[in-house]
């Protein structure tokens, strides 16, 4: 049970990465409009850069893991399929 709950949270292809990028785009406007009335000037600028910056450079690693997820699926699926035929050579 445990398990199909943490599978929930596992981010399995490009259109949910996608809908957690604009989540977390929103949430950085969000955060650094706060910013800016808080911090008027160019402080409250820089730290608005910094909150969609984050956002820039997070999304980014969240596709980079699902192209090598899927790179790995796809080499543990072409590993098992070899083994067993490797295993039958050996035998005969």
């Amino acid at each position: 049970m445990l398990r199909k709950i943490a599978r929930l949270f596992v981010i399995k292809s490009h259109w949910e990465a996608y809908m957690i990028i604009y989540a977390l785009a929103l949430g950085a406007v969000e955060r650094g409009s706060v910013y800016l009335t808080r911090f008027p000037g160019f402080g409250g600028k820089l730290l608005f850069l910094a909150c969609t910056g984050a956002v820039f450079m997070a999304g980014a690693k969240i596709l980079d893991c699902i192209k090598y997820e899927k790179a790995a699926r796809l080499e543990a699926a072409q590993v098992a399929e070899s083994t067993p035929d490797a295993e039958q050579k050996q035998a005969a």
